[in-house]
């Protein structure tokens, strides 16, 4: 595998607008992944087993942040995204359903979220996904100066879109098309004239895509009610996670029946609420055993602040989740982020 590749504008040779960056990376850790989008604070946390890898690509220019993003294992993801910024973005590829925001995805959905939303998407298998983050107010410009369109009212608590299918295409095709040009010239991106066309062809193409709110062939995806109860008993998880929960406790906590709660969990992140405990506190685990100082870390210290007292339980199941053992991640054997 080729090292990793970051092409850049020299700033002493272009002018403000016109400084640019493109990278591109390959990742062996969720957390990995999860740095990469700059300027966003998000935690991935791997949900199904085996070695996870990443690739991801990004594209910057007049503050315009246009990447793609694959990864082989089931992560959800929560965090924070740029904030002044509105992302739009659209499957590649997926293997099942996912959830953004409480709405079910399909191949031909967009998802949108503002900075400052809280980011709350659990992505399937095998997911390749392309999307773009703009600047809100260049993007309500454009929009209001272009089309006399309000797109900020329009967008307004409607994370997902389910839009006409040949504007979602045109819409995916389009990204794709960008970022192959500029991965293959990206010194394209020093001309100022470039950028802007860039620019004014991208934010056309966001509102072609997400047409208007009388618009027949766009569709709002409502919450489901089960994401209700599986975002409540995350949290829930999230304050508790180092106690010794019980799907028993949950029902209690959350007055719905064992039945319910199974269901919900099942829908909204293809595990049950069992397994799901268990995800979070291996990777709880995980980032502490990077994190920690081999020669006075140890794995059963680490294990036991997470709840797990059964050591050779532990890592059968760490490994089988991650694809190493806990005492080899202590040692430093995860592989940093390749730029490729």
């Amino acid at each position: 595998m080729e090292p990793s590749l970051t092409h850049s504008g020299d700033i002493d040779s272009l002018s403000e607008d016109a400084l640019y960056s493109m990278v591109r990376r390959e990742t062996s850790d969720a957390d990995e992944q999860a740095a990469c989008l700059r300027d966003w604070d998000q935690i991935y946390e791997q949900l199904t087993p085996g070695q996870f890898q990443g690739r991801f690509m990004e594209i910057w220019f007049r503050g315009i942040q246009l990447f793609r993003e694959v990864t082989n294992q089931s992560v959800h993801e929560a965090g924070l995204m740029r904030a002044g910024d509105r992302v739009l973005g659209v499957p590649v590829a997926m293997e099942g359903q996912g959830y953004f925001c409480g709405r079910p995805i399909a191949q031909d959905t967009i998802m949108t979220m503002r900075g400052g939303d809280e980011l709350d998407f659990r992505a399937p298998e095998h997911f390749d996904i392309v999307a773009v983050s703009i600047p809100v107010q260049v993007l309500a410009r454009y929009a209001k100066d272009i089309e006399h369109r309000d797109i900020e009212q329009e967008l307004l608590n409607a994370p997902v879109i389910q839009a006409s299918k040949t504007h979602v295409d045109e819409f995916r095709g389009f990204m794709l098309a960008v970022l192959e040009s500029v991965s293959r010239t990206p010194a394209m991106l020093q001309y100022a004239a470039m950028q802007k066309g860039l620019e004014h062809a991208l934010l056309s193409s966001v509102l072609t895509a997400v047409g208007s709110t009388d618009d027949p062939a766009r569709i709002q995806a409502s919450p489901t009610a089960r994401h209700t109860i599986v975002s409540r008993a995350q949290e829930y998880m999230r304050e508790h996670v180092e106690e010794p929960l019980t799907v028993e406790d949950l029902c209690r906590v959350l007055g719905v029946s064992r039945r319910t709660l199974q269901y919900s969990f099942q829908e909204v992140l293809q595990l049950n609420p069992v397994s799901y405990l268990r995800a979070m506190r291996l990777n709880g685990v995980r980032r502490m055993l990077k994190a920690a100082d081999p020669d006075r870390g140890s794995v059963q210290d680490i294990a036991a602040r997470w709840g797990f007292w059964h050591l050779s339980h532990f890592a059968n199941d760490y490994r089988r989740m991650f694809g190493e053992l806990p005492s080899e991640t202590l040692r430093g054997s995860a592989h940093p982020a390749r730029l490729v």
